[in-house]
């Protein structure tokens, strides 16, 4: 669909880049020539990514663990990026947390788990590039992975749909303060894209797939559907295309508006389970993270 080497030139940081999307559309960027830097808690996991990466497609891939929760640890980061390789041209905020529960379950830490994450985490990365690309005259791309929850709000996943629904309008609100300076924000809301991570957070014991009559394209998304959009936002040539979210997902919010609406019919003994079979899977990531 492109051309090689369309993104030959251009120095992408993709937050999260370890694993699901994020490393799906890191790969995307590197074959087309981009050379990258990958972003995550899990320096054992970016690590692997990269070696498989650059083992399938060379290039470069480089990377730094942080918790993109902690403002100065991101500006640290970002600040090691203009110092070894040069200014970013563009950033991909991908880096999220989400599971479903019913809100009168939710603790202030598991409120706080997601939005400091996806909210607060993704404006300290745009932040940090932001004010980089403007001190020095640089333009730059912004992306941000976002969910269809930002039109409809979703049942079961508030503190994601808000924090998501944040870095929705953070993205028109930039777009407009920062065009002056060249500086375009764009945003991607993917419908089902199974990944390991959110089969296990947002369907425990089932999958994206149960949910394929539900969908006009009768389907789940295919993972070059979401890289070939990530590509195009980054490229050259649609420069005049900024504070825009773009959904990809067959039609399915238009269809039927919020998702897990259908979760209103679990009982509270469903739900211990699944909070079980959560809880199980965070442990086995944060066993994951020292590697």
């Amino acid at each position: 669909m492109f051309k090689d080497g369309l993104l030959t030139g251009k120095r992408i940081l993709v937050t999260g880049g370890g694993t699901g999307l994020g490393k799906e559309i890191a790969e995307r960027y590197l074959q087309l020539g981009a050379e990258l830097w990958l972003a995550g808690r899990r320096a054992g996991v970016l690590e692997e990514t990269a070696r498989a990466l650059t083992a399938r497609h060379g290039g470069s891939v480089r990377t730094h663990a942080v918790d993109i929760r902690d403002a100065q640890a991101v500006d640290a980061m970002v600040e090691r990026i203009w110092a070894e390789s040069g200014p970013l041209t563009g950033l991909v905020n991908n880096a999220a947390g989400n599971f479903i529960s019913p809100t009168k379950d939710l603790t202030v830490n598991g409120f706080n788990a997601i939005a400091n994450i996806v909210f607060h985490g993704s404006f300290y990365v745009t932040h940090a590039v932001g004010k980089r690309w403007i001190a020095g005259g640089h333009k730059g791309s912004v992306i941000s992975i976002l969910v269809t929850w930002v039109w409809t709000g979703s049942p079961y996943v508030v503190p994601s749909a808000m924090s998501k629904a944040g870095l929705h309008v953070m993205t028109k609100s930039l777009a407009v303060e920062w065009g002056r300076y060249g500086i375009r924000l764009n945003a991607i809301a993917p419908g089902a894209f199974p990944t390991e991570g959110a089969s296990k957070r947002l369907r425990p014991g089932g999958s994206f797939e149960d949910a394929n009559e539900m969908n006009p394209m009768r389907r789940v998304g295919q993972m070059p559907e979401l890289q070939n959009l990530a590509t195009f936002l980054m490229a050259d040539g649609c420069e005049w295309l900024t504070g825009e979210t773009i959904a990809v997902d067959g039609g399915g919010y238009l269809a039927h508006g919020a998702s897990f609406s259908e979760l209103d019919k679990l009982s509270d003994v469903d739900w211990a389970r699944m909070r079980d079979m959560i809880k199980a899977q965070n442990e086995k990531d944060r066993a994951g993270r020292g590697a």
